[in-house]
């Protein structure tokens, strides 16, 4: 279909609106995916909405109720393929025919098999327009787990790492807090938000006792985000039961031998062997975003494995010297045996900086 300059410029001004509607369910929507809809007609918008919570109404619900009688020849922009089946909500697709738009512009097709190409079908059945593509890169980033997690049953996967200038990342005694400052240290609580789950070993659950959670985000209800779950590796057995993590059971998942008091507890315990069939596990669980926040032999397993989609590094301006813990701990002997990594973008954090990282070996 061919598309004027000026029209595709008017499509893709509104699907950057729909966009950042989709945006503001990033913390509240898992495991569904972040969408938003924009309907509008005579080159005004009279309709929008985004997907708020699962269970809820999806976005074009709220769009096509905000516009009424209005979206009667109306066009409607969606981040995401509308649904073509009955979950607890009824097909968006069907909604938007039964409201007689007369132009669907989608950003994503949507690989889900219960959706796949099916809600475009059933608008082009009833005669609607439907044009495909538009701004699907921006769109895309929205849900990268979910698009991943349908087109090939693993998660997106994440790697977070704090570091020093000379890459280390804790002293010899297992000292870290703090390497990095407020802000970066903020900035993490994004990523864990918007991951179905962060995976760490058991190693770093008896040096830190962490938890793992999301604590805060500026402007944000924490009562309003799905929590991440919290998987923890412990091939041995030896997670104590009074670590801290445990205060929420119900979000923990332990990878390692069954243990009768954790099942008590009401943990999930996963009797996985590799990395591999861990992640494909999660899919099981409608995981489908993770980060890694582990020590270096962990973190470096994830890597070597090529299971990791994408490194997030913070860098502090310091030096922790030769005895400090290295980032990873892998042995490589010949330069063919490097990891090497796309830049993907630098930001500056206070007095640190994040790097963004995609490597260059082809991901599972």
């Amino acid at each position: 279909m061919n598309t004027t300059v000026e029209a595709l410029q008017q499509h893709q001004y509104w699907m950057q609106k729909a966009i950042a509607l989709a945006q503001q369910g990033q913390y509240s929507t898992r495991p569904n995916p972040n969408v938003g809809c924009v309907i509008v007609k005579d080159g005004q918008m009279v309709g929008a909405g985004f997907h708020p919570q699962a269970g809820q109404p999806h976005a074009e619900v709220f769009a096509l109720r905000q516009a009424g009688e209005l979206a009667r020849g109306a066009t409607a922009y969606v981040t995401l393929e509308p649904c073509a089946h009955y979950g607890r909500t009824p097909p968006c697709a069907k909604g938007l025919v039964e409201a007689g738009v007369a132009k669907v512009i989608v950003a994503c097709s949507d690989p889900n098999p219960l959706v796949a190409g099916k809600g475009v079908q059933i608008l082009k059945d009833a005669g609607i327009e439907v044009e495909v593509g538009i701004c699907e890169k921006e769109a895309a980033v929205l849900n990268r787990g979910f698009l991943k997690a349908m087109s090939t049953g693993m998660p997106y996967v994440r790697l977070k790492v704090a570091s020093s200038l000379d890459g280390r990342t804790a002293m010899a005694s297992g000292e870290s807090k703090w390497i990095t400052g407020s802000e970066a240290r903020q900035d993490v609580q994004h990523w864990r938000a918007i991951s179905g789950a962060v995976i760490t070993g058991i190693d770093t659950i008896l040096a830190d006792d962490p938890q793992i959670n999301v604590r805060h985000l500026p402007n944000i209800e924490i009562d309003s985000i799905v929590q991440p779950q919290r998987i923890i590796l412990d091939r041995q057995g030896r997670l104590p039961l009074t670590a801290q993590i445990l205060q929420q059971p119900d979000t923990v998942m332990v990878m390692g031998p069954f243990r009768e008091e954790l099942a008590q507890l009401g943990v999930v315990q996963l009797e996985i062997q590799s990395l591999f069939n861990l992640l494909k596990t999660l899919k099981d669980f409608h995981i489908y975003d993770v980060m890694i926040e582990a020590g270096a032999t962990l973190s470096t397993a994830f890597l070597q494995a090529h299971l990791v989609d994408e490194v997030i590094s913070y860098v502090a301006p310091t030096f922790l010297g030769q005895s400090a813990r290295a980032m990873f701990n892998a042995s490589f002997e010949q330069m063919a045996q490097q990891l090497r990594f796309k830049l993907e973008n630098v930001t500056q954090l206070g007095q640190d900086i994040r790097l963004r990282l995609i490597p260059l070996q082809e991901s599972v």
